[in-house]
C-alpha cells in the first residue's frame, strides 16, 4: 500500500512501516477523489470503526486478521479515533497528532486550491526552536515554540506575533498541524508578508499543583512569556511591532489580552473567533473598548475575525456580529468553507499574516 506520510504533522517523523512477513500491509492512501483506503491488522476483533467525534465509518473484515475500507472522511485535516471493539487504540501505521487533550489519529486530505500555498516547497525555510522559560504565574517551567524566518539575523530587530492554539492542544499545534512555519516560509519567499518572529505558547496553563484555569495563560503571556522573548530575541517592543492571534480558546484568550491591553498590541486575529467565551460565565468587561469607536480604531491597525461556515460555534460568531452591529468599528470579518478544524485555521493564518506590520 502506498504510504503518503505527512512530513511535518506526525508525532513520529520517521514512522515505522513494519516488516511485511510479521505486520502485514497496513496503513492508508488518499485517492484522487479525496476518499481514503485504510487497511488495519486487528486479529480476533469483532469491529473496527473510524470515529470522527460521533460520525462513524466501519472497516470490513477481509481476512482473519485484516480490516479494510474506502472511506469518505471529508477534506482537510481530519482527527479521528480508531475504535477496535469499542476501545480507543493508536495504530503505529497511521499518523498520530495531538488534540482533544490526547494523542490521536488524523488524516490530512488535500483541499483543492489550497495545495499551492500550503505545500512544502524547495525554498529557504525558517527554523522552529523549543524554549523553556520560568513562569512566576504557574510556579514551574513553561514551553514555547519560536519560529524565526529563513534569513534570520540576530543583529536585526523583528516584529513578533504571539500565536495561540485551541482547547485540548498545546504549543506544537500551529507548527505540526497548522503548518504555520511553512505557510510563513512560502509567504516570505513570495514577498507577501513581512519577516517576523512567531511565538507559540502552551495556552493550557496549569499551576504546579495542577488545575486548569482559563485565566492563567493571559497572565503567563504578559508576566512571563513576553518578557522572556524580549530578553532573548531581537524583537521590537513597541505596540505596532507586536501582534496576537489565536484559534478557538486561543481566540478568546487573544480577545481578553488585547482588548484589555491595547497599549501593548497593534494587531489582533481571532480565528474560529470568540470575543467572549462560549462556555464560561463571561461578563464581557474586556469588551468595554469596543464601545468607544475612536479609541478602538486608533488602538489597532488590524482587528481580524474569521470562522468556518460549518463551524459548530457559528451561532456564537453571529452573536458577536450582533454585538458589533452599528458600532462602526474597523474590523475585518471573514468566513471560509469548513468547520472547527485546522483546514479553516490554516486559511486564517495564510490570510492574516500578510496584513501584519505594514507601514501605514
Amino acid at each position: 500500500m502506498k504510504k503518503n506520510w505527512p512530513l511535518d504533522t506526525t508525532v513520529s517523523f520517521d514512522p515505522y512501516f513494519g516488516e511485511p512477513d510479521r505486520d502485514g500491509d497496513q496503513g492508508y492512501e488518499v485517492n484522487a477523489d479525496g476518499t481514503v483506503r485504510m487497511r488495519i491488522k486487528a486479529p480476533q476483533a469483532k469491529s473496527v470503526i473510524v470515529d470522527q467525534f460521533g460520525r462513524e465509518s466501519a472497516l470490513e473484515k477481509v481476512s482473519d486478521e485484516i480490516w479494510e475500507g474506502v472511506l469518505d472522511l471529508g477534506r482537510g485535516f481530519q482527527y479521528f479515533f480508531l475504535k477496535v471493539d469499542g476501545a480507543d487504540v493508536l495504530n503505529p501505521y497511521l499518523p498520530i497528532g495531538y488534540g482533544a487533550c490526547r494523542p490521536m489519529h488524523f488524516l490530512d486530505i488535500p483541499v483543492p486550491g489550497e495545495e499551492s500555498w500550503d505545500e512544502l516547497r524547495d525554498i529557504p525555510h525558517g527554523a522552529v526552536s523549543r524554549q523553556y522559560y520560568p513562569s512566576s504565574v504557574t510556579g514551574k517551567l513553561e514551553i514555547c515554540l519560536v519560529y524565526t524566518p529563513p534569513k534570520y539575523d540576530s543583529v536585526k530587530t523583528y516584529p513578533v506575533l504571539y500565536l495561540q492554539h485551541g482547547y485540548g492542544e498545546n504549543e506544537t499545534g500551529w507548527i505540526y498541524q497548522g503548518h504555520a512555519g511553512r505557510i510563513a516560509d512560502n509567504l516570505i519567499h513570495d514577498g507577501a508578508m513581512e519577516e517576523m518572529i512567531i511565538v507559540m505558547g502552551n495556552g493550557m496553563a496549569v499551576r504546579k499543583q495542577p488545575s486548569l484555569e482559563f485565566e492563567l495563560f493571559p497572565r503567563v503571556l504578559l508576566e512571563d512569556l513576553i518578557p522572556y522573548i524580549e530578553a532573548h530575541y531581537p524583537v521590537r517592543t513597541d505596540k505596532w511591532s507586536r501582534a496576537m492571534a489565536g484559534l478557538s480558546m486561543g481566540s478568546y484568550q487573544t480577545s481578553l489580552v488585547t482588548l484589555t491591553h491595547p497599549e501593548l498590541f497593534g494587531y489582533v486575529g481571532v480565528f474560529s473567533g470568540f470575543l467572549r467565551s462560549p462556555r464560561l460565565d463571561d461578563e464581557g468587561k474586556h469588551l468595554a473598548l469596543m464601545e468607544d469607536k475612536s479609541r478602538f480604531n486608533e488602538s489597532f491597525r488590524v482587528f481580524y475575525r474569521a470562522m468556518g461556515t460549518e463551524d459548530t460555534y457559528f451561532e456564537h460568531f453571529e452573536k458577536d456580529d450582533a454585538f458589533l452591529h452599528g458600532k462602526d468599528l474597523s474590523i475585518i470579518r471573514k468566513t471560509f468553507p469548513g468547520g472547527h478544524d485546522w483546514s479553516v485555521w490554516r486559511r486564517c493564518i495564510h490570510d492574516f499574516l500578510p496584513l501584519l506590520f505594514k507601514e501605514h
